[in-house]
């Protein structure tokens, strides 16, 4: 049976980008190359990737991004390693008597085709050395270089501001800084993810000295050539480590007595945010989204606020968007052969007819069915939706702050919306471990629809949310609920594959939803909770309204299209990030 993959190369052929220089020359690409090789590549640090298909299991939105990235690295032929840990335990998650369990399995990179290169050692006070296990895997232009061994934990083990998390941390950065030079690369740029990977840019850091460059001019130069890329709001959120934890576990890894002064420097009361360092040695900065950088609460050692530039997350399209929507944008010219929107983006937009449009729903409804036929709902069975019929989707993690609930405050409201529009709702999600209260609210839901015989047959909650369940529901529902927080959502990027397919987006202006301003979504707003929970209801009733008359779902779709598919597009992300780190304007 032809794979997903199978037919996504199909559809955009490696000889059809064979000259990317015409990506370059769209940046205004002056002396990159001699910036940007394949021996000073760009690198990316990150604690997790989301690649299920690479052996890579991460745990949410940070993940599924990192892979993202650099598949649209690869895609454009840019030299890109992605430095991570390699988690050999992973996470799966049941439904048993409406309770979240979950179930660790073993996994092991040798499976997964990674090569074993070498080892590293990492050092912490008073035990002996760490041996790290370095694998990496060629990918075209780009790599994964990956570290761990036996003992490593899983993704986010234990407490945040714990010895393990800060031990994982460091071996990420350390010990990736190692692999980098086992393999005889020099970072071009590093990119760190959130402040867990800071301690690559000390580890560059550290050699600069050791080589005999003066630590302030060394500050300096690392200063320039590392971007910190925030997906967090709120500075009191970060991890923070005592004195006594980097006496233990960070200072045996750093030979230069004045950087480790340095560092010193930077405590207060005996504690220390990782933000912080990663503030004084990254000099380009980034939120996610434009609201993300005007509203992150950053401050500096000396307690002034950080100034964030805006590049908003994107998608890497040929792996989230159903092949037949990809190849229609390509043919009516709607993007190019890199997946930008091209010129007269907006006009070719206009010409999509609604046949078409409906026509391609259909296909992804069967790709929905396909992968729900494999999966089971939160009373172990398989569903499947009739071509039919509407469906609303919630397909993202269970945090407080997205609110999944929130639909299911009123069972008599919903159940009416799913009865007069024959139309069933799909949840998906797993909620962190540890998560307590969120975990009494996934009940919660699941006991309402329990309760009520129709919302039993037309709610379903499906199990051990991944990669493949949340493609299969973009490209297969038809109306995506997205409602969290406005002003915790940093980004969010399960609405861009849902706009990208064709679907109708129910929103709060939160996240990189809000980089357009007034949305085309079907928007939820209010000054209070009771205001935003009416808004929900009505929103789901306009969309199923939209739905059953074609004139105004083509309408909608295409204004939705037209505002976000440079939002979505994972090249303009590249591209940006490209312009932000090299300086083009």
């Amino acid at each position: 049976m032809e794979s997903y993959y199978d037919k996504i190369n199909k559809t955009i052929k490696t000889e059809d980008i064979e000259d990317v220089s015409e990506f370059y020359e769209a940046i205004n690409r002056k002396n990159l190359t001699k910036k940007l090789s394949d021996d000073r590549p760009y690198v990316y640090f990150t604690m997790e990737v989301y690649d299920k298909g690479n052996g890579i299991k991460g745990g949410g939105g940070l993940g599924v991004l990192a892979a993202d990235t650099r598949r649209v690295a690869e895609t454009l032929e840019i030299p890109f390693i992605c430095v991570t840990p390699f988690y050999r335990s992973e996470i799966h998650q049941s439904i048993v008597a409406l309770d979240q369990r979950e179930t660790i399995i073993n996994v092991r990179p040798e499976d997964y085709g990674f090569e074993y290169l070498d080892d590293v050692e990492i050092f912490n006070r008073d035990m002996p050395p760490a041996r790290l296990n370095i694998f990496q895997k060629i990918l075209g232009s780009t790599r994964f270089l990956t570290m761990g061994e036996s003992n490593f934990g899983e993704l986010y083990a234990g407490d945040g501001s714990g010895d393990h998390r800060l031990y994982q941390e460091v071996s990420l950065g350390f010990g990736g800084y190692k692999a980098l030079k086992m393999i005889g690369k020099k970072p071009s740029v590093i990119q760190l993810n959130e402040t867990a990977t800071i301690f690559a840019a000390v580890a560059r850091l550290d050699e600069l000295v050791k080589n005999g460059m003066n630590l302030y001019e060394a500050i300096v130069y690392v200063r320039k050539h590392t971007l910190y890329t925030n997906h967090t709001l709120v500075q009191a959120a970060e991890s923070e480590f005592s004195y006594e934890q980097f006496t233990k576990i960070v200072f045996p890894n750093i030979e230069s007595s004045a950087l480790i002064r340095w560092i010193s420097g930077l405590f207060r009361n005996d504690r220390l945010k990782l933000s912080t360092l990663t503030i004084e040695l990254a000099e380009a900065k980034n939120g996610v989204s434009r609201l993300h950088a005007r509203v992150a609460d950053y401050r500096d050692i000396n307690g002034d606020k950080v100034k964030f530039r805006a590049v908003t997350n994107g998608i890497d399209l040929k792996t989230w968007i159903l092949p037949d929507i990809l190849g229609l944008y390509l043919e009516k010219e709607i993007i190019d052969k890199f997946g930008l929107p091209t010129d007269n983006f907006k006009e070719n937009i206009d010409k999509l007819d609604i046949e078409k449009i409906k026509e391609l729903k259909k296909k992804g409804r069967i790709e929905l069915n396909k992968v729900l036929k494999k999966r089971k709902n939160q009373y172990g069975k398989s569903v499947q939706i009739p071509e039919n019929a509407l469906v609303f989707d919630f397909k993202r993690r269970f945090v407080d702050y997205k609110r999944p609930w929130m639909p299911f405050e009123d069972t008599e409201k919903l159940r009416k919306i799913l009865r007069d529009n024959n139309a069933y709702y799909i949840l998906a999600g797993k909620v962190h471990q540890g998560d307590s209260r969120m975990r009494a609210t996934l009940n919660s839901v699941l006991s309402k629809i329990e309760s009520d015989d129709f919302l039993r047959e037309r709610v379903h909650f499906i199990q051990d949310y991944d990669e493949e369940l949340g493609r299969a529901l973009a490209v297969g529902s038809d109306i995506a609920i997205n409602v969290p927080i406005v002003g915790l959502e940093a980004c969010g990027t399960s609405f861009m594959k849902d706009l990208g397919n064709l679907k109708l987006l129910i929103s709060t202006a939160d996240g990189g939803a809000a980089d357009i301003s007034p949305t085309s979504a079907l928007e939820v707003s209010g000054i209070n909770y009771e205001q935003e929970l009416n808004a929900i209801y009505k929103q789901m009733e306009k969309a199923c309204y939209i739905y059953n008359n074609d004139t105004l779902l083509q309408k909608q779709i295409k204004n939705q299209l037209v505002d976000y598919l440079p939002i979505v597009s994972g090249a303009r992300m590249m591209k940006d990030y490209l312009q932000l780190i090299f300086g083009q304007k």
